[in-house]
């Protein structure tokens, strides 16, 4: 028998993480709208024309289970599960960003800075701290020192109280008035080139799919409903990543609205049958 191969490990963690970021955009796209609950058969119906299996699927689903997202529930009979109020909470907060990217801020609003010095026997919550920081969408100015539009104030100071660090930490808001260009310091505090590498690669994977649905009048309820989940799989990550900076201070090619414009585009055009798809596998009372 052949030795398993170093990379099948990693090869297969990888595809755990893929199957559950897809389950996951399922949660919010499909089965909150069909009453916040999934049969797991159906489920695994679904999720077989994107490449993945029933054992993935269950995989998945345990994994959030345990998360706290998911609970067991039959319905109709069908054994399946629940989304759980965590679950929803958590959706719903992202759905902003999402669905309608994250808008650009005004420039005259200026900028929010925070600034923390938290003790070394705290490191933990450090690292917690910065995380948050990353996913609200600001970015790193200098050692322990952060920055992102002023309308994430109200944002950073719940992330910092929830973690106990108030005393350890300073928030200010204000404007911009001399120094290093500001685009420049932006550009070198997030990773604004390899946010818009992304968003370009979205495009070049997804606009041919666009223009082809575009030109067809009928379009396969089973591959509405893949192309639909792997769309919206591919680009809920995307505006987490872009922090909304002012547009007169980003490349004049920046293609974040360009990319915003064919994710809506394609979601008129496969939402509809992609649900119309699912629900035949819903209990019907």
């Amino acid at each position: 028998m052949l030795p398993m191969s170093t990379t099948e490990p990693a090869q297969t963690e990888a595809r755990g993480r893929g199957s559950r970021t897809v389950v996951v955009s399922f949660l919010g796209a499909v089965v909150r709208r069909m009453g916040n609950w999934m049969p797991i058969g159906g489920t695994i119906d679904l999720m077989a024309p994107l490449g993945i299996d029933g054992p993935s699927v269950r995989t998945a689903v345990f994994r959030l289970k345990k998360r706290g997202w998911l609970e067991s529930e039959t319905r109709g009979g069908i054994r399946g599960y629940a989304l759980t109020d965590e679950a929803l909470g958590a959706l719903a907060a992202g759905d902003e960003v999402i669905w309608h990217a994250r808008q650009p801020a005004a420039l005259e609003d200026g900028w929010c800075i925070v600034n923390f010095s938290v003790p070394e026997s705290q490191r933990s919550k450090r690292q917690q701290l910065r995380a948050h920081l990353t996913s609200l969408g600001f970015g790193n100015v200098g050692t322990a020192m952060w920055i992102a539009p002023a309308r994430m104030q109200a944002a950073a100071e719940r992330a910092i109280a929830e973690l106990g660090l108030t005393r350890h930490s300073a928030v200010f808001v204000g404007d911009h008035v001399a120094g290093q260009d500001l685009a420049a310091l932006l550009y070198e505090s997030w990773d604004l080139t390899g946010i818009d590498e992304r968003y370009r690669a979205f495009i070049a994977e997804f606009a041919p799919v666009a223009d082809e649905l575009g030109g067809s009048g009928v379009v396969d309820p089973e591959r509405a409903f893949a192309s639909y989940l792997t769309v919206v799989d591919r680009w809920r990550r995307l505006p987490f990543r872009d922090p909304g900076l002012p547009r007169e201070l980003l490349a004049d090619d920046w293609s974040g609205p360009d990319a915003a414009a064919l994710f809506e585009r394609l979601v008129a055009t496969l939402e509809g049958r992609a649900l119309a798809h699912a629900a035949r596998l819903w209990p019907t009372s």
